[in-house]
């Protein structure tokens, strides 16, 4: 079975490098490494490593295929980014764009099912679905498999049960994406590497956080919550939470839970995680509207690395931000979609590394994403 590997080189921390790629799943760690892409299931000891394979360049055998794309809510920062690349590349590796399709799905799983039933009697060649729910997986393989139609699930990664019934029936499914504990760990490392004594605004021995996660139904709200508060403990810090509000991803919803928890909590906040850049603006727009100032009396960090939140982050007014690699991700899937289509076949699983990124590496990760 074979795979696509794609790297995005991204120079980090003044004398290093960093490679971000895209490659098979591998074992969950307790604490998983800024290189590691640790996962959700364990792979066999035994397995072998895949060997490379490149997507054609340009294949005019592609341009009569139609690809069907599901993106759960078209206005969602991150999937902006990456369907947009999604698109650029697919057109680059041959696909027609007269052939190519995205649907929003409006964050409604009920218009996203009726956008893959249309894709169906549209008899597209391949599907490549962020669903609205990922615990529709299950029904939305069952109809995808039983067209015909290979079938590719981004950024929102279906169960462990779900993905072994692939596995167990060789199906034409896989799932791309980067695993969401790795890119929490990396928000609570940003925050220990402060130093307790920095951190610890009120000298109690204890850090203050609050919280605001993004969808509950999506695994990545999950293990960003779950991670970023574990990195602390893990490096022996003892934490308290303030507040823990759901924010959906949306950066007015945050903007109003974090003003609500400094009118509540007011100088004890001391951190401010936030599972995704969106909702870190929000809380900054808060932040500053309470006469707080990021790096100096509070903490921020997000996950995605959007232009903005870079930004924010060279000029001290966000701690920190992961990489969320767009790039990497959509062209991976792109591949995937392409080895169906040739018969070369994927893995169940194709994993992509985040980024951390301080205000050391965050000018050369705006770069490489422009």
């Amino acid at each position: 079975m074979k795979k696509k590997v794609l790297a995005a080189l991204l120079s980090v921390a003044m004398v290093a490098t960093l490679l971000a790629g895209c490659g098979s799943k591998e074992a969950p760690a307790e604490a998983p490494a800024e290189t590691e892409a640790p996962a959700e299931t364990e792979a066999p000891a035994d397995a072998e490593e895949p060997a490379e394979t490149d997507a054609p360049a340009g294949d005019s055998d592609l341009a009569s295929k139609k690809v069907g794309v599901c993106i759960y809510q078209f206005s969602d920062n991150f999937m902006t980014l990456f369907r947009t690349e999604l698109e650029s590349y697919l057109v680059s590796l041959g696909f027609s764009a007269e052939n190519i399709t995205i649907q929003d799905g409006q964050n409604d799983q009920g218009t996203q099912s009726n956008q893959i039933d249309a894709f169906i009697n549209d008899k597209v060649d391949v599907l490549i679905i962020n669903p609205v729910n990922s615990s529709s997986a299950e029904t939305i393989t069952d109809k995808v498999v039983g067209a015909g139609i290979p079938l590719v699930y981004i950024n929102r990664e279906p169960d462990e049960s779900e993905e072994q019934r692939w596995a167990d029936n060789n199906w034409d499914v896989t799932y791309v994406g980067c695993d969401a504990r790795q890119s929490g760990t990396m928000q609570g490392e940003m925050i220990v590497d402060l130093g307790l004594e920095k951190v610890d605004l009120n000298g109690d021995g204890k850090v203050q956080y609050i919280m605001i996660e993004g969808d509950p139904e999506n695994v990545d709200a999950k293990y960003r919550t779950e991670f970023s508060v574990k990195a602390l403990v893990d490096a022996g810090w003892e934490v308290e939470e303030l507040d823990d509000q759901v924010g959906n991803w949306d950066q007015v919803k945050a903007q109003e839970l974090v003003s609500n928890a400094l009118g509540q909590h007011g100088e004890k906040i001391e951190v401010v995680f936030c599972n995704n850049d969106a909702m870190a603006l929000g809380a900054l727009q808060a932040i500053d509207t309470a006469g707080r100032k990021v790096g100096e009396d509070i903490f921020l960090v997000g996950v995605d690395a959007l232009s903005e939140a870079l930004e924010n982050v060279m000029n001290g007014t966000m701690t920190g931000t992961v990489f969320n690699d767009h790039i990497s991700q959509s062209h991976s899937a792109a591949d995937a979609a392409v080895n169906y289509l040739t018969g070369a076949g994927n893995e169940h699983y194709i994993g992509c590394d985040y980024v951390k990124v301080t205000t050391e590496n965050a000018q050369e990760v705006l770069d490489s994403v422009k």
